[in-house]
């Protein structure tokens, strides 16, 4: 469902304490009401997401941030002057509204604003901040579209607010500030170069996780129904292709375009050309694909700006496993 009739449907079924999966520009996300507890548990619930996983709260103006925080430093002022609306999550203290089933039980909670136009209007017709973590199965591939979110949620919840396919294409940013010093704990389209370039510096989190403060950091997450492995170049990935057709398993790879011409005679999927392309269109290529072959040999995008956050995403799809070229 579309338009301004969706929107005014969806604010009255989260005032009345039920979930609506709505757009954002990272992907679409299964809101409820942030300060109903009972309405937070319908999430978990639809998704059969872990109970220890904490979830975003969404708002569609800057002054609900205060609403949710006990205070609002001045790292975070100039991050939302920076970066907000757009695809970046900051984590603060908590007060006392939140409750802890939002945050997992943690004394933190993090706060993004979508730059969507959709999911601002949505927020701003409930009335309230939205906790939303993504529209899909716990541990599936993101949706980044109502499509997306329809196979893995239809039947679980009321309504799918439809604003089209989510620019970004990967979960935002998120960076704690409750913390000496600024960490990114997942990267996103929003890099850690560019917030280090608003607050002088940050920190990235790579130790064990053993409280999750933030979505995306403890669990397998990302995975599509066959399986994948990450190639380290092109030759490894054609090696790797050759491998599993000679066994009958029918497979294919997904790369950039400009590795996607250097595999011909190969099923090949290609992310398109920029950075940009590639982040938008990760999620939809894992999902196509799972759909279509025995299983995925995803070729790595380096360690560098958003292709570094789009294989954050992927290195966790595939479980860590990657394939090295045979000499």
């Amino acid at each position: 469902m579309s338009g301004e009739q969706a929107i005014v449907r969806g604010a009255e079924i989260i005032r009345r304490g039920g979930v609506v999966a709505f757009p954002t520009e990272t992907v679409y996300g299964l809101g409820a009401n942030a300060f109903d507890a009972s309405a937070v548990d319908k999430i978990y619930e639809a998704k059969g997401r872990p109970s220890d996983n904490p979830l975003i709260v969404h708002i569609a103006d800057p002054e609900q941030l205060n609403g949710l925080v006990e205070d609002v430093p001045e790292s975070a002022r100039l991050i939302a002057k920076a970066f907000m609306p757009g695809p970046i999550t900051v984590i603060l203290p908590k007060n006392d509204k939140v409750p802890d089933r939002v945050s997992a039980g943690l004394k933190t909670v993090g706060v993004r604003m979508p730059s969507h136009p959709v999911a601002r209007r949505f927020i701003r017709a409930c009335g309230v901040p939205v906790a939303a973590p993504s529209a899909n199965k716990s541990k599936h591939v993101s949706p980044t579209s109502a499509q997306h979110v329809f196979a893995d949620l239809v039947g679980a919840i009321p309504l799918i607010i439809d604003g089209g396919e989510c620019d970004v294409g990967i979960e935002s940013t998120i960076l704690d500030l409750s913390v000496p010093a600024p960490t990114v704990l997942r990267p996103g389209a929003i890099t850690a170069q560019m917030v280090a370039h608003v607050l002088g510096g940050v920190e990235t989190f790579d130790g064990k996780v053993v409280v999750a403060k933030a979505p995306g950091m403890k669990y397998t997450h990302y995975a599509p129904a066959c399986g994948a492995v990450v190639a380290e170049d092109t030759q490894a990935a054609a090696q790797e292709y050759a491998r599993r057709e000679a066994v009958g398993d029918r497979c294919v790879i997904v790369a950039r375009e400009s590795d996607c011409a250097k595999l011909e005679g190969m099923r090949t999927l290609s992310l398109g050309v920029t950075d940009a392309e590639v982040c938008r269109h990760v999620y939809g290529a894992l999902r196509y694909a799972e759909t279509r072959y025995d299983g995925i040999i995803f070729v790595d995008l380096g360690k560098d700006g958003v292709c570094g956050s789009v294989m954050n995403r992927v290195n966790k799809s595939a479980g860590g496993n990657v394939v090295r070229r045979k000499i």
